[in-house]
């Protein structure tokens, strides 16, 4: 029992790999992985946006960093005004 499941397996498997790797996906895959040893391509314009993108993402942070302090300060505020403890 076990081997025809086993062949039943490896005849639909096999089948199903074989017209993967000739579908514009599977070969999308072969490229891919012959590739992973490649140096990458290094575009200035890529380079300069996604450098452009960290500077945002840096002031973004900033941003959210300040408005945290500033919202810890009005809640510290507020517990002091009701003579509650801050902790």
């Amino acid at each position: 029992m076990d081997e025809g499941i086993l062949a039943i397996t490896f005849i639909f498997g096999g089948g199903s790999l074989f017209l993967l790797s000739m579908s514009p996906v599977g070969k999308a895959i072969a490229e891919r992985i012959r590739s992973q040893g490649a140096v990458p391509m290094q575009d200035p314009e890529l380079l300069a946006e996604v450098d452009s993108i960290r500077r945002e993402v840096t002031e973004l942070q900033e941003r959210v960093d300040f408005a945290e302090r500033l919202l810890m300060q009005q809640q510290e505020r507020a517990q002091v005004a009701r003579g509650g403890n801050p902790e």
